[in-house]
């Protein structure tokens, strides 16, 4: 993968041959052990987009769980900057958690329903413990305006915003503790397509302006050329195929890429120019 202008040479991410396995309990005899992440390897540079796509059950949401350390890996490798994820203690690994935040399908599963817009922007202001009450509502309306939402939003609660809005919020609430990583796991897939395309380009302006690195997950072809500099083809825990957009949406070569393509009824290869 060619790194942009502003990234180092060394990748953020650094994954090697990851195996992920889980033991199913079935009712008569033993335990069966199931593989979810097959040999699993890739890279990231600092301000680039890697999308993995893939059907349901390919292994795409158990890569990011391992990444975000919530999941340990069976074997393999994971490094983030010259850190081995594999080797770290409980403490390390919630220093690693603050700097690799994820945002799911439906973000208001992990928001408080009784807390208001600005108590869950400024709750892990909280945590962290370095900044006064005044400075924490100054932030938390700072990050309202990097994702374009008003300030009177600040006193609603989840239940109260749209879809797209929540979404927002949840992208405002993993950038107050200023991630190097942003993992995005369905993220669009349940909003339509206009309020799909204003995220979208949210993602890219903040990524122009604060250097930000994603991994984007999803079955979708077209968002993932839209959004990616790289796109990898998972299927049964394996990447199956990996390279530029371009190249694998006008060129696939495996069977899974080509039904996923199948399945988009138009693509555009087009990415807005993030050049002044």
């Amino acid at each position: 993968m060619t790194a942009k202008s502003n990234e180092t040479t060394q990748p953020l991410v650094r994954v090697e041959n990851l195996v992920k396995n889980y033991s199913k309990k079935k009712l008569v005899g033993s335990a069966e052990e199931v593989r979810a992440l097959d040999g699993v390897s890739f890279s990231i540079f600092r301000g680039t987009t890697l999308a993995i796509v893939g059907e349901s059950g390919s292994g795409k949401s158990t890569l990011a769980l391992c990444l975000a350390c919530l999941e340990r890996r069976t074997s393999g490798n994971v490094w983030f900057e010259e850190t081995d994820l594999g080797g770290l203690r409980e403490k390390g690994r919630r220093v690693i958690r603050r700097q690799i935040q994820l945002i799911f399908q439906d973000p208001a599963n992990s928001f408080n329903p009784r807390w208001s817009v600005l108590e869950i922007l400024t709750e892990p202001l909280v945590v962290q413990g370095n900044l006064g009450h005044e400075e924490m509502k100054s932030r938390a309306h700072v990050l309202l305006e990097q994702v374009a939402l008003p300030r009177r939003l600040g006193e609603k609660f989840p239940s109260e915003l749209s879809g797209g809005q929540r979404q927002r919020l949840a992208i405002a609430r993993a950038l107050g503790l200023a991630p190097k990583l942003l993992i995005l796991d369905e993220a669009l897939s349940a909003l339509d397509c206009s309020v799909q395309a204003q995220i979208a380009n949210l993602l890219m302006d903040l990524q122009a302006s604060l250097g930000m690195t994603y991994l984007f997950i999803s079955h979708d072809l077209a968002m993932a050329a839209y959004l990616a500099d790289e796109i990898a083809v998972m299927s049964r825990g394996q990447i199956v195929e990996q390279g530029a957009p371009e190249g694998i949406l006008r060129r696939p070569e495996s069977k899974i890429t080509r039904e996923l393509l199948a399945a988009v009824p138009r693509l555009d290869f087009s990415r807005p120019s993030t050049e002044p």
